[in-house]
């Protein structure tokens, strides 16, 4: 008899095909490991000059578009892999001592970014490249070209691409030392140096930003300046306080606020809005403190522009918070793997409405040992209505019958492929969720 197929779900808005909305935790239902694509191919050892290219390598990144996933290793490899075909198309190195270190897809001109260092260099500098993803489905990566070329982007040079509002920030790190940068587009006149703004459809130089005067700071207060992002006009200059011999833990911007942070302090947050628009007669902007029991110093940020709140990552706990400095939700339940956190090992989906996380499965379950488990935390403005999860000891968590056309060759059990899950995304136009792990394959999850 052949398997019963799959309920069709619609994780973005947590419904069963057919029926009500999901109102419990459960599983993905009949979840199925769909294909296993594999970034290693000694076949390629004949291109690649370094030896460090020609070893398997963990997944750090995944990135899809166009029904491709792009799988990047940590070791700098690319490889372009279809969803019609399931094999693989491409490898996004052009170079023989190319090194690719991190992906961005433009959706404005439907365009995969490489940002790369090459041997022939040092790995000294970093290199930009953009090819059209018609290029790539044809399997020729090498018809892109280069970007910033004028743009010296030696350490500590760095570029950013900021996807909310269609810009590229650059900085040059030519005759100068190494900038204190709080976020993209909020300037700290304590340093010598030289940025750039972009804009992300054309990568036509917008304008530039630089302070080449103040060499200095005093202790007790950091001088700051909140800039247009559309024209790089100075909105607001001023020194904001601060504590004396206490370590600034950070500054962060988002949009018109400021969160400023020291050690062992209260957090500080800013809104900055009547003093921009209503013009220098509003002398002092709006201060909100949260005291430092209830807002520890976080290991990373995710802002979320649609809904006005930031969530905060620390010992692997998430929690959510809004610009009142009030705490919103937490996942105390849900103890992330990775102790680092970072936009590769969990996704927010465009609308954020819906997070994906990879968990530390139940430290009671001894089936699960060494694997984790893919949470999808669904919220309604991050209200939480449902969490589904996939799980290797969850008998409806399968590997697809291989008897369909294009049918990849999955080597991996179900718990192998959940263990030691490296990245993850998830595909929003095709409902698929995409693993990595530190064999270099990606798994395909979907039902």
């Amino acid at each position: 008899m052949p398997p019963r197929p799959a309920t069709p779900i619609d994780l973005r808005a947590g419904r069963v095909e057919g029926g009500g909305p999901l109102e419990r935790k459960g599983s993905l239902l009949l979840a199925f490991l769909q294909e296993e694509f594999d970034t290693y191919d000694p076949k390629v050892d004949w291109f690649l000059q370094l030896h460090f290219l020609k070893k398997r390598s963990r997944i750090i990144e995944i990135v899809a578009a166009h029904d491709i996933v792009f799988a990047l290793t940590q070791s700098g490899i690319c490889a372009a892999f279809s969803r019609e075909t399931n094999k693989r198309i491409c490898y996004l190195n052009v170079s023989p001592d190319e090194v690719i270190r991190s992906l961005f897809y433009n959706k404005n001109n439907e365009s995969l970014i490489t940002v790369s260092v090459y041997a022939s260099d040092n790995f000294s500098s970093l290199k930009c490249r953009t090819t059209r993803i018609e290029y790539i489905q044809r399997g020729k990566p090498s018809a892109g070209f280069p970007l910033f070329e004028s743009e010296s982007l030696r350490w500590p040079g760095f570029v950013e691409f900021d996807d909310v509002n269609g810009k590229v920030l650059t900085y040059s790190a030519q005759n100068s030392y190494h900038p204190n940068v709080f976020s993209s587009f909020l300037s700290c006149s304590c340093c010598s140096s030289i940025y750039k703004v972009f804009d992300l459809k054309n990568y036509k130089l917008l304008y530039s930003i630089s302070d080449e005067h103040v060499q200095e700071i005093k202790i007790s207060h950091v001088p700051l300046k909140i800039l247009s992002i559309e024209d790089g006009t100075v909105l607001k200059s001023f020194n904001h306080l601060l504590h004396r011999n206490k370590k600034v833990d950070f500054i962060e911007q988002f949009n018109e606020k400021l969160l400023v942070k020291q050690e062992n302090e209260n957090l500080q947050i800013l809104d900055d809005t009547l003093t921009m628009f209503l013009g220098p007669q509003v002398r002092n902007a709006q201060l909100t403190e949260v005291s430092s029991t209830e807002f520890m110093t976080p290991s990373a940020f995710i802002f979320l522009y649609e809904n006005q709140l930031f969530l905060t990552f620390r010992n692997r706990t998430v929690a959510v918070w809004n610009f009142r400095g009030e705490l919103v939700t937490s996942f105390d339940d849900h103890l992330l793997w990775h102790p680092n956190c970072n936009t590769n090992n969990i996704y927010i989906t465009s609308d954020q409405d819906l997070i994906i996380s990879y968990c530390k499965a139940d430290p009671d379950d001894s089936s699960v040992e060494g694997t984790g488990t893919v949470f999808i935390n669904v919220f309604v403005v991050l209200v939480h209505i449902v969490e589904i999860n996939i799980r290797a000891c969850d008998p409806n968590v399968n590997i697809s019958p291989r008897n369909r056309a294009n049918a990849s060759k999955i080597w991996s059990s179900v718990a192998e492929a959940l263990e030691d899950i490296t990245a993850l995304f998830y595909d929003e136009e095709r409902n698929e969720i995409y693993t990595g792990n530190r064999l270099g394959l990606v798994h395909v999850w979907s039902n």
